[in-house]
């Protein structure tokens, strides 16, 4: 293996205890401000709001040991793996022959935070998490401490004015769990949205997929049962039968016309894996050219200036772990679609070993190739700088070891 690599891991998470950060929110939201407790086994978890349900810990104990040995319960924020400080993170990333990490926090985004029913104390929240991750975690190594900033479910003027903020404070791409007026289909208010990203130039991002079920109803007339994906009787249900994770939100796009209006818009789904991707864009073309005369007419949707296909490869991007016949399949799926990841510190993650991993994933493939889907694409799609910052020497000999 090449010791030039730049290797970024696309997806990656920080879950830490809320009282590192919960400081910055404002005196008045405390009462509903997430806090740390601990359950009868010894596990601990995060709860938001007044009433909220506690959303377990469970990557303490799923990580950097052996299958047998792991366990969803007994997690501790302050003795885990990737829930310590930024200098803790960094040796992390030097033990895995990592160069940089995209950050997450909780895989659910926002709606981790449901449990918080004031919108005031919600928006609050998301925004003292964002300004701790720019101004107390990222800073300490911005080119590898990628903070993605999360974005409010509260409506479209709120998730620009905290996008906005991201963007003046550093972090470098904006997480959305929900569509950006908060619902869970698109709305013309969110074309609001989507140029500001654009005025910004600021990459967009999700994880796995947007949540679906209590977002805003949607205003638009065809879509008040299209969240209903599972039911068989719906145009996107038809479309996306046979998708995998995020799929049904990227049609969501193409069909309400959103890359018509925005050509220039790209969008990243973290943690999907990619070797469904060529089934999904053969049988998509079949399946909307089986059903669009029928969804035209009896649902109003419109049919499409090019095939569904040809939206999805151009204006979409995917994450992968250990998925060796997505690699196999990149000409198909598109080489400059795909970014590698470990998932640390979650439970798919190989931390300490993703060198051995990836050496397994990427056999046989060529070095420009590797380069691409291990950072170029990253760094590309991230706007990073594209000089790889000092490794240490633990990293090196890592490297070495790896070679």
């Amino acid at each position: 293996m090449a010791k030039d690599y730049r290797i970024i891991s696309a997806d990656s998470h920080l879950q830490i205890a809320a009282e590192r950060w919960t400081a910055r929110i404002p005196a008045k939201y405390r009462d509903e401000a997430p806090r740390t407790v601990e359950m009868p086994d010894g596990t601990e978890a995060t709860v938001s709001g007044i009433d909220g349900k506690p959303n377990l810990f469970t990557s303490g104990k799923l990580v950097g040991l052996p299958y047998e040995n792991r366990t969803p319960v007994g997690g501790h924020y302050d003795t885990s793996p990737g829930s310590g400080s930024p200098e803790q993170r960094l040796r992390e990333q030097d033990m895995d022959g990592v160069d940089g990490e995209v950050l997450f926090t909780h895989f659910g985004g926002a709606s981790y935070y449901r449990g918080i029913k004031d919108p005031g104390a919600s928006k609050a929240t998301i925004h003292a998490w964002n300004e701790f991750l720019a101004e107390e975690y990222c800073v300490v190594a911005p080119q590898r401490l990628i903070g993605m900033g999360m974005l409010p479910e509260t409506g479209v003027a709120d998730a620009i004015e905290e996008m906005e903020y991201c963007a003046r404070a550093g972090l470098k791409g904006a997480y959305l769990s929900r569509f950006p007026d908060g619902g869970d289909m698109p709305s013309p208010q969110d074309d609001r949205f989507w140029a500001a990203a654009l005025d910004l130039d600021m990459p967009l991002v999700g994880h796995v997929a947007f949540s679906l079920g209590g977002g805003r109803p949607s205003t638009i007339p065809y879509a008040r049962d299209l969240n209903e994906v599972a039911a068989g009787v719906d145009p996107f249900s038809k479309f996306s039968q046979y998708a995998f994770r995020g799929a049904v939100n990227a049609l969501q796009m193409v069909f309400t016309g959103v890359f018509d209006r925005f050509p220039r818009l790209r969008f990243y789904f973290a943690e999907t894996q990619t070797g469904w991707i060529p089934h999904f864009l053969e049988i998509l073309d079949d399946q909307y050219d089986r059903h669009i005369h029928w969804a035209e007419r009896l649902a109003g949707l419109k049919k499409l200036d090019r095939q569904p296909s040809e939206y999805i490869r151009e204006h979409f991007s995917w994450g992968f772990m250990r998925n060796a016949v997505g690699v196999r399949a990149r000409h198909e799926i598109g080489l400059k679609s795909m970014m590698w990841a470990t998932d640390f510190a979650h439970a798919e993650s190989d931390w300490p070993e993703s060198l051995r991993v990836i050496e397994e994933v990427f056999a046989g493939v060529p070095e420009d190739e590797r380069r691409l889907m291990l950072g170029g694409n990253a760094i590309g799609y991230f706007h990073l700088d594209p000089t790889p910052p000092v490794q240490s020497e633990a990293a090196r000999a890592a490297v070495a070891d790896a070679s």
